[in-house]
């Protein structure tokens, strides 16, 4: 049975993921450590993990198999789920796959090891655009349907 899990403390398209989610019939779980309010809609589960590091994290990948869609930025996440079989997908519409994980975490080791040595160096990237939430949204859709199919 198809699930979404959404990585859901910093998560700018849950009410898009909530609308596949509801198109398709799917349960979807929206994990994170509070202050979110729940949704109303039935098929829409608000998990509260306890404080720590990775808590949501490793609920998410305890649970997420082949034929489930993952939404998370969070690429330690991405590969623990793409090598458990599910599909995963970034907030701006991107996909993590078995193919792009390994530099995706290179990188962003190599990124962590950069601002540990040049304290200074300021972080981050472009700002999410509507754009993204549109591609977002078409990759979600396209995603929701294969896994249904798995």
């Amino acid at each position: 049975m198809t699930a979404i899990y959404i990585d859901a403390d910093a998560c700018p398209v849950k009410a898009e993921a909530e609308r596949v989610a509801t198109r398709h019939k799917v349960k979807m779980y929206v994990v994170c450590n509070g202050g979110l309010r729940p949704s109303q809609n039935p098929l829409v589960e608000t998990v509260i993990v306890p404080d720590g590091p990775d808590v949501a994290d490793m609920w998410i990948a305890d649970r997420a198999v082949k034929g489930d869609v993952v939404v998370t930025g969070d690429i330690p996440l991405a590969a623990k789920c793409v090598a458990s079989g599910a599909r995963v997908v970034r907030h701006n519409g991107e996909m993590f796959t078995e193919a792009n994980i390994g530099q995706q975490l290179a990188t962003r080791d190599l990124m962590a090891d950069l601002r540990e040595a040049d304290p200074f160096r300021q972080g981050g990237g472009r700002p999410f655009s509507k754009a993204d939430r549109s591609r977002f949204l078409d990759v979600m859709e396209r995603e929701t349907r294969a896994a249904l199919r798995d």
